[in-house]
């Protein structure tokens, strides 16, 4: 992709991550621990990841509003409306395939 300037680079970056998250919100029926267990990060860990791009641009950012931009409202309304318990199932699979980050 050398025909590709830096600023259209970060713009695509900026419009696949943001089609991610829509994606993401649509699909609320896909809880955390699914994803985890079959791709190794959640939305939790999005916002983690988002949060601390802003600390290393100087952006203070709280978790609570970095959950917030993720889930696209706040994350214990999210909670209330589309997060299960966890099956025993889920929560072994968990186990295994636990992230280190």
């Amino acid at each position: 992709m050398s025909n590709v300037s830096e600023e259209q680079r970060i713009t695509l970056e900026a419009a696949a991550f943001r089609r991610l998250l829509e994606h993401l919100r649509a699909r609320s029926d896909v809880q955390n621990i699914d994803l985890m267990n079959l791709a190794g990060f959640c939305r939790n860990c999005l916002s983690n990841w988002y949060r601390e791009a802003a600390d290393a641009a100087g952006v203070p950012l709280s978790k609570d509003e970095s959950r917030e931009i993720i889930y696209g409202e706040p994350y214990g309304q999210w909670q209330a409306k589309h997060q299960r318990e966890a099956s025993d199932a889920q929560k072994a699979a968990f186990e295994v395939n636990k992230p280190s980050h």
